[in-house]
């Protein structure tokens, strides 16, 4: 088996399907050789959360391996990545929210917001670590700034930051697919 680095960028807004497809996607790359992980962001914390959890596990393949993460993204992809495995990241803005409040820290309503010191120390972890980690890496992220400007600092800040983290990736990825209403367009790279 020929071993592929590859990274793909699957984003679109809520409930636009991109889960679905990166989850199908990782289905088509993998075969009977590849064991596919899924790192998962998002925590428990609310009876909300815990059935979106719950709906998404309930669509992976049993044979699929779940690890969940929520703030060391970049160091798990380093570790768990392999030439011949495939890891889907499910999500991005969910771990950026993560990052953000990682900390019990009081954001103004307004004005400048800082986030905790390990977001840069983080943020440059997951970069760094797709562009060195072999095999193949699906991550899902959320479009989230194509609505009206959100009132708050925190909220400005995080639809901002959501943004550069999408380019920066975008940047990298050898594949970034814009998902609206099931259907995806391919910006940048081919159909895998």
């Amino acid at each position: 088996m020929k071993s592929v680095h590859s990274t793909s960028l699957i984003f679109g807004g809520a409930r636009s399907g991109k889960s679905a497809f990166a989850e199908q996607l990782a289905s088509k790359l993998s075969d009977s050789k590849q064991q596919v992980l899924y790192l998962a962001t998002a925590r428990a914390g609310d009876a909300e959360m815990q059935e979106r959890i719950a709906h998404h596990r309930a669509r992976r393949p049993a044979e699929w391996v779940t690890l969940e993460q929520s703030l060391e993204l970049g160091a798990t992809i380093i570790v768990h990545s392999r030439a011949d495995n495939i890891i889907l990241v499910d999500c991005l803005t969910v771990w950026l929210s993560n990052l953000l409040f990682s900390e019990s820290t009081d954001f103004p309503e307004i004005g400048h917001v800082t986030p905790p010191p390990q977001f840069a120390v983080q943020r440059q972890a997951l970069l760094d670590a797709l562009v060195q980690a072999p095999g193949q890496i699906i991550l899902v992220s959320n479009e989230v700034g194509m609505g009206i400007v959100p009132m708050g600092a925190v909220s400005r800040w995080f639809v901002d930051e959501a943004g550069r983290l999408n380019q920066a990736v975008a940047a990298v990825a050898n594949n970034v697919v814009w998902v609206a209403a099931g259907l995806p367009l391919y910006l940048k790279g081919q159909p895998c």
